[in-house]
């Protein structure tokens, strides 16, 4: 059972994937590519509280949701997504490049991903951080947003970057 917080949890249950087509802006070889997500019943479930989470760029960030869900192609997985709002990465307008920005993703895996998982006693095989330039339902896809993707392996108190 996932005990109540100030942030909401959801199941994913239902085909869709998670980035547009074509995939998600990225650099450096890092970044999301096209991820087969997995099932998602409750495909938006917005975080109770908004607070800004300070990140390496000095970017705003809010925690958006949090979904957990059969890792894609591994019977018996656990992946828990972290879904962030950073709208200084938008295309055209925004300020923070990739490049900026990949440090935050493992910043809010270590510092937000763990504690939330071992505040929750879950013990997920992957950690997926993904930041958004505006909110879009998991498994929807929005041509005109920007979304970057990065996936970690939990390790003692360290998030471990995994290439998809």
């Amino acid at each position: 059972m996932i005990r109540a917080s100030r942030y909401q949890t959801a199941r994913a249950t239902c085909a869709a994937p998670a980035a547009p087509a074509g995939g998600a802006w990225f650099a450096r070889g890092r970044g999301c590519g096209y991820l087969a997500a997995i099932p998602c019943a409750f495909c938006a479930l917005a975080a109770a509280a908004a607070d800004a989470i300070a990140v390496p760029s000095g970017q705003t960030v809010t925690l958006a949701e949090v979904l957990l869900d059969d890792a894609p192609g591994q019977l018996g997985e656990t992946w828990a997504r972290f879904r962030f709002l950073a709208p200084q990465i938008a295309r055209g307008t925004g300020t923070v490049s990739y490049e900026a920005a990949a440090p935050d993703m493992d910043h809010l895996c270590g510092s937000i991903a763990l504690p939330y998982l071992a505040e929750h006693g879950l013990a997920p095989a992957r950690v997926v951080i993904s930041l958004s330039d505006r909110m879009v339902p998991f498994g929807a896809q929005d041509p005109a947003a920007t979304q970057y993707f990065e996936a970690y392996r939990p390790e003692g108190a360290a998030c471990m970057w995994e290439a998809f």
